[in-house]
């Protein structure tokens, strides 16, 4: 019997997580090494059971533009060691005090808000150190990875989405700022790791530009998605506490649940208009966006 595009995905998806959480747990210090505190810390949030979508989009990118997973890992390991370290950080007491990461109690209730900070910092100065380390990367192109993963990380990423996220709570916003919020908070790391894979394979400017565009769309996707899930989603299934952002504009009470779902569809057929010069090539890729639109966790 032939295999079906779902099995196939899923075979996919479950071998890019085995590869990526296996490098993971050789990317930090091994627990007992000094300081042993520190590391323990890092490797809580960092190896909780994941999806890894960001690591395996890294690898499935470098893939679809013929390149070698091999080249790509330690690119698709600092991506995750990025997103672990911004997981911790969201969860603090200071931003939305959660209790819950992936079915586990988030890190600050574990080792104390002063080691969850810590370990945070931790975890983004070993993705630039591996970055340094990929042995396939010509210097030009390290450089161009690290620059490419500070720009997500920053003022333009990570950390101006979150700042706009803090400075918007119990205020309604329009559209355009919510996308403006979430484009930076959660889809410029989903970018930084389908242009990471580009840059692994050695991709040229186009290619790059296309799953550039399929990853933004991506992104905002999922951030539609978690809010939807945030609203009616179970905590047993999800893994964290819902209802967290019921203070704050979303997706959900801006356009309603419908309204929403039609921008997730909306969304995900324009990141799979981005794949379509690839042909059957990017059926991975494809997959991913359809399991993104349907997820329940």
């Amino acid at each position: 019997m032939k295999p079906t595009a779902g099995s196939v995905l899923d075979a996919y998806l479950a071998r890019g997580r085995n590869v990526v959480e296996e490098a993971l747990a050789h990317a930090v210090p091994r627990l007992g090494s000094h300081p042993a505190s520190l590391h323990e810390a890092m490797r809580y949030t960092l190896l909780l059971p994941g999806k890894r979508l960001r690591g395996i989009l890294v690898l499935a990118t470098c893939e679809l533009l013929k390149g070698r997973w091999e080249d790509a890992l330690p690119l698709a390991c600092s991506v995750e060691l990025v997103h672990a370290s911004s997981l911790i950080l969201d969860d603090l007491p200071s931003m939305d005090d959660a209790t819950l990461r992936r079915g586990k109690p988030t890190l600050h209730k574990v080792v104390g808000e002063a080691n969850a900070i810590l370990a945070a910092v931790g975890l983004l100065n070993a993705a630039y150190g591996l970055i340094q380390e990929t042995p396939a990367l010509k210097d030009r192109a390290r450089v161009r990875a690290t620059a490419r993963l500070a720009e997500a990380i920053g003022v333009c990423g990570l950390i101006g989405g979150q700042v706009a996220d803090l400075e918007a709570t119990g205020k309604k916003l329009d559209l355009d700022t919510l996308e403006y919020i979430h484009s930076h908070k959660t889809g410029a790391l989903f970018i930084a790791a389908a242009e990471l894979g580009a840059i692994a394979a050695r991709g040229g400017a186009r290619d790059t530009e296309a799953v550039r565009l399929y990853a933004k769309n991506l992104g905002l996707a999922f951030q539609i998605t978690d809010d939807l899930l945030d609203y009616s989603g179970n905590p047993g299934t999800t893994g964290k506490d819902a209802g967290l952002d019921r203070n704050r504009t979303t997706f959900v009470n801006l356009c309603g649940i419908d309204g929403a779902r039609r921008l997730t569809d909306e969304l995900i057929a324009a990141s799979l208009e981005a794949l379509s010069s690839f042909g059957r090539r990017a059926e991975i890729l494809a997959g991913l966006a359809d399991m993104i639109r349907d997820r329940d966790r």
